[in-house]
């Protein structure tokens, strides 16, 4: 088996990330055999991929993965299409999420900001941890502190103001949507993945998901359409993985996300709306499993959002007005969109 990227190919057969069955993990070879012998049976596969062999194409039921084929459709010889629906065991939450972080953690780096989403699956996955922010950020006080709390090992990346604003032109020029939020997590992702792929992981595990699950958002406290809000946000996050699969194939590497297993997301999803956030308290499912692993200060904690946390975002609106946008930071970042393509 070679690498090629975050590919790995066999013979005739490339997989980007990695493909299970029946709760096993496949080897390429095994992968190979399924296409050659009995094709339409990586519909039923679950996992995390892209696979191109053998005049087949196919990618995860979410799409996690990037590729060139719809999510969740397995193509052959270019006119038959058949649709990814994995056998995945029905399982109790903690279960659901202990299983996911388990496929996963055979090898790679988790992405720790210290909000319970990444330190739930950081203390499972037990591996190195790397937490990015600017100096004195939220994020890289708060990693540090779950990490030697909890026993990981955690590299802290210091960010510096020259090295956003290096980053933001190839950025911009590779995620799909171009506004501030989007911008600054993708930035945030950035560096992470460079630390990753410096370091020689492939994978990155994420919290990805958990908010769109478990009703994360702060707006979720007031919403008064709380069960469509999180339909209807669920449904955003494949434009979330373009992006953040974009910026992580920078550098060779590819977000995991054991939130999005479909074990977790059939159990998530089977719990009513008004469990998941009442009484001023978001992600209460989440946390509640939480508690089971790590102490409760920890599970209960309330922080900020990635782009915030890390002070990336506060460093995009420094950027904005030094360069004379004082007031518009869409406008900064749509003039060096368009400095990049005059060049």
């Amino acid at each position: 088996m070679t690498e090629i990227g975050t590919y790995h190919k066999h013979g005739d057969i490339m997989i980007k990330g990695w493909v299970e069955r029946d709760g096993q993990k496949l080897s390429t070879q095994e992968v190979e055999n399924l296409l050659i012998n009995t094709p339409e049976s990586i519909t039923h596969c679950g996992g995390e991929f892209y696979i191109s062999g053998k005049s087949c194409k196919a990618r995860d039921y979410l799409g996690i993965v990037q590729g060139d084929c719809p999510k969740g459709t397995l193509q052959c010889r270019g006119t038959q299409q058949f649709l990814i629906d994995p056998d995945i065991p029905d399982l109790p939450l903690d279960k659901a999420i202990v299983a996911a972080v388990q496929l996963r953690n055979d090898e790679g780096v988790t992405a720790l900001s210290g909000g319970i989403d990444s330190t739930l699956v950081a203390y499972l996955a037990q591996r190195e941890c790397v937490a990015v922010g600017m100096k004195d950020s939220h994020d890289l006080d708060r990693a540090s502190a779950v990490s030697q709390k909890l026993g990981l090992s955690c590299t802290c990346v210091q960010i510096v103001p020259q090295e956003i604003e290096s980053a933001l032109p190839v950025v911009l020029g590779i995620i799909p949507q171009k506004d501030p939020v989007n911008t600054a997590i993708a930035l945030t992702q950035y560096f992470i993945a460079r630390w990753a792929g410096e370091q020689g992981f492939e994978r990155i595990l994420t919290g990805q998901g958990a908010d769109e699950l478990f009703g994360g958002y702060s707006r979720y406290l007031t919403t008064k359409s709380l069960e469509e809000d999180l339909t209807r946000d669920f449904c955003g996050l494949e434009l979330q993985a373009q992006r953040d699969q974009a910026v992580a194939a920078l550098y060779g590497t590819y977000l995991s996300m054991p939130y999005l297993d479909l074990r977790v997301v059939r159990a998530a999803q089977k719990i009513p709306a008004e469990k998941k956030v009442s009484d001023g308290k978001r992600k209460i499912p989440l946390r509640e499993v939480a508690e089971q692993f790590i102490p409760a200060d920890i599970a209960w904690y309330e922080k900020k959002a990635m782009q915030y946390g890390s002070g990336v975002a506060k460093e995009l609106q420094r950027l904005a007005r030094h360069n004379g946008y004082k007031t518009s930071l869409q406008g900064y970042l749509d003039r060096i969109i368009r400095e990049e393509h005059d060049h």
